[in-house]
Order: C-alpha cells, then structure tokens, then sequence
C-alpha cells in the first residue's frame, strides 16, 4: 500500500553529515524571542521558500550561510533558485544579511552574518533588534568588576574573666614532678636514617606564546594544515617573525589558510614554506592620517541588501531590500512609464530581441 503524504510540501533531505560550519564570526545567527516550532511554521510560502526555510530553520548556529553552500546542501535548487528563494524570505520578514564591524586594536575587520527568526517580524522590529546588536560593537569598554576583599579575620574568643570567690581556680596549675630512673647500662641506640630530602617542587610551564597559538588554530580552521605540538614548536620562530612586523594571530591563521590545494601531503614543510616566502612587510607604526569625524559616530552594523548585497543602514532597506532591487529596476536610467513609474522588462522579450541580434551578420 502506498503511503499518502497528506502535505504539499517538500520533504527535507536528511543529512548523513553535519553541516558545514563558517568561519568564526560569520554564518547564522539566532534572533531571539521566537515562538516555538511547529510543522506549519512556513505553510504561508511557496513551496520552494517554504522548503529552504525548513532547512535554514533546522541549521545549528555559526553554520554557513551563503548562496554556494546551501546550493550544495539542497539539491532540488541551484544557486539562482536559493538566491531567489533568499530573497523572499527577507521580504517575507525571516532573514536579515548584516556586515558587523569586528575588528579591534584599532584595526577594523567586516564580517558578514545572517539572522534567521523563525517567527516573521516586521521592518521596525528588525531596526530594533540590530539597533541593539550595534550597541554590542559601540560600546565602551566594559565595567572593571570590583576587586575581591579578603575575607575578614576570625572573631578572637573572649578572655575569661577571674572569678573574685575561687581565685585558685585561675592559677596556673602546677608542673607534675616525673621522676627519671637512671640505669646503670645505657643500650646503644642504633642511628636513626637520613630522612630523604624533599622534591623540589616543578615550576609550571610557561604559557604558550602567540605565535604558537596560531599555529595551533591552522587545524581548527582546516584540517589539511593540522599541525602536531612538535611542529608547532619548530615553526614558532618563523611565526614569531611574522607577529614582530605588526601583523596579529588572526592575519597570520588567515595567511596559512587561504588558497590550499585540494590536498596537502606535509603540513609541516607547506606551512613553513608558506611562512618563509609570504612574510608580510613591516607595519607602520603611526597611523594614517584619517579625515576629522562629522560627530556622529559611524554605523557598526549595515544591513546587506538581499538581492545585490549593497549595505545601507537598516531604516534605508525595509524588507531588507534596496530602493533599485524594491523597485525592479538595475539603475536610474531604467525606461519609465508616462506616469513616472519604472517599466518591468519582459524577460521574454529580452531574450527574443537577444536572438535576434545574434542572427544579424
């Protein structure tokens, strides 16, 4: 007998293997305050949206979040249809795409992240919420805790007080008279053995360096230059000498993981080869001169627009859209209508007036 699957949706592939994760600092993220799931959290979707957001509401936090990896996890879909079924999504009020501002020590480092809510939310709720992650970015330096007091002395216990009716009671008791008994043979004693003299104790082992910190981070990023702890002590010169240039553990993790080859045989001898031929050059010590500030502080957190990705404040892309992509047109030069409206090109047409111009000599 058949078996009747009373929904019109798409069924969720399962997957044998855990998802692909980003890098830290990118990929998923949370919001918060959603209601709790249940099968018809997306039945008001299409069929493809409704598919994707399944999958999207199902993925672990920090998990990748572009176009080409949940391609590759969706197979019905290629990367048009996701892109598309991306888009809907944040028109629908599920998806935001953010750029968050994470550098530090003066160094700023943009990272892209994408907040999923399972429960659709409006413009004005998505303002407010990214208001307050930039707030997390803004901020000041946070609150030294106050240092902890050492813990009071023990009360003294009370001196007794002499009692004036039995002062013999207070007296000191007298020493007891032992007598000694002297013998004539004393035996001779055996010595006794040398106490061995203690151990001294083990001074503990100085903490690992940045420089080997990083090294140790290449297996974490990427399995393919995984080192052991002997190759991390043998490198640690040549990682030392990146990091007195000025550069930082994460620029240096970075270097030795970006562009690998399929395979690598020795991650040993590719790491130190990586180190002593892509050194960087010093770094400058002073700054440079940056323009004087308007007064208002910049933006840290900018909403990507979910069709071309052009950041922009949130109030600037309500729906998480930009005011061409809202509007269905690519630029202001577009065709407009004798109302002023844009006009929404036939893709058919298009396609047909390609053809043709193809066939002119």
């Amino acid at each position: 007998m058949a078996t009747q699957h009373p929904s019109s949706a798409l069924l969720t592939p399962a997957r044998s293997a855990a998802p692909p994760m980003a890098k830290p600092g990118y990929g998923k993220r949370t919001a918060p305050s959603q209601l709790p799931g249940t099968p018809d959290d997306f039945n008001c979707l299409p069929t493809r949206e409704r598919y994707v957001a399944g999958f999207i509401d199902r993925l672990p936090e920090a998990a990748a979040m572009s176009v080409k990896a949940l391609a590759r996890q969706l197979p019905l879909y290629g990367q048009q249809a996701i892109g598309s079924a991306l888009k809907a999504l944040a028109v629908a009020g599920h998806l935001r795409r953010v750029r968050c501002a994470a550098g530090r020590d003066g160094q700023v480092r943009w990272v892209s992240r994408t907040f999923w809510s399972r429960t659709a939310r409006d413009n004005e709720w998505w303002n407010a919420y990214l208001a307050t992650e930039s707030t997390q970015f803004t901020g000041s330096s946070s609150p030294v805790p106050a240092p902890v007091s050492a813990s009071p002395p023990p009360p003294r216990a009370p001196e007794p007080t002499p009692d004036p009716q039995h002062p013999e009671a207070d007296a000191a008791p007298e020493p007891t008279h032992v007598p000694t008994f002297v013998s004539g043979a004393v035996p001779q004693q055996r010595p006794a053995a040398p106490t061995p003299a203690p151990a001294p104790p083990q001074a503990p082992s100085p903490a690992p360096s940045p420089a080997y910190l990083a090294l140790a981070e290449l297996g974490r990023v990427d399995h393919r230059v995984g080192l052991s702890a002997d190759d991390c002590t043998a490198l640690e010169g040549l990682a030392t000498a990146w990091l007195d240039r000025g550069v930082t553990g994460e620029y240096v993790v970075h270097a030795l993981t970006a562009g690998l080859p399929p395979s690598v045989d020795s991650p040993v001898g590719f790491v130190r080869r990586r180190l002593e031929n892509k050194i960087p050059p010093h770094q400058p010590t002073a700054g440079l001169a940056q323009p004087p500030s308007s007064g208002a502080p910049a933006p840290r957190v900018l909403v990507e627009c979910a069709d071309c990705g052009a950041p922009g404040r949130p109030e600037a892309l309500p729906d998480g859209l930009c005011r061409p992509c809202r509007s269905g047109t690519d630029g202001p030069g577009e065709r407009t209508r004798d109302d002023g409206l844009p006009v929404q090109r036939d893709i058919g047409a298009l396609v047909s007036e390609l053809r043709d111009r193809l066939k002119l000599p």
